[in-house]
């Protein structure tokens, strides 16, 4: 099984030990080799000379929300 995480701050998950999935039953399943799991980087596909992965709520409001383009591509 691969999953896979999107991410602006890949170096939280990496290839030898990533957060929650380093412990218990997921790291057995890594250790085994029937997991594996891919920390993906999406400011790597937006289209924004400054890496922006994010925009205002549609309709208003606070917070931002992820943009569909570095996602989707």
């Amino acid at each position: 099984m691969r999953i896979d995480i999107l991410t602006n701050f890949p170096e939280m998950f990496p290839p030898e030990s990533p957060a929650a999935l380093g412990v218990s039953i997921p790291a057995r399943a890594r250790q085994s080799g029937a997991l594996e799991v891919v920390g993906t980087d999406i400011r790597a596909y937006t289209t924004s000379k400054h890496g922006k992965t994010d925009d205002r709520p549609f309709g208003g409001g606070p917070g931002m929300v992820m943009m569909c383009q570095p996602v989707w591509d």
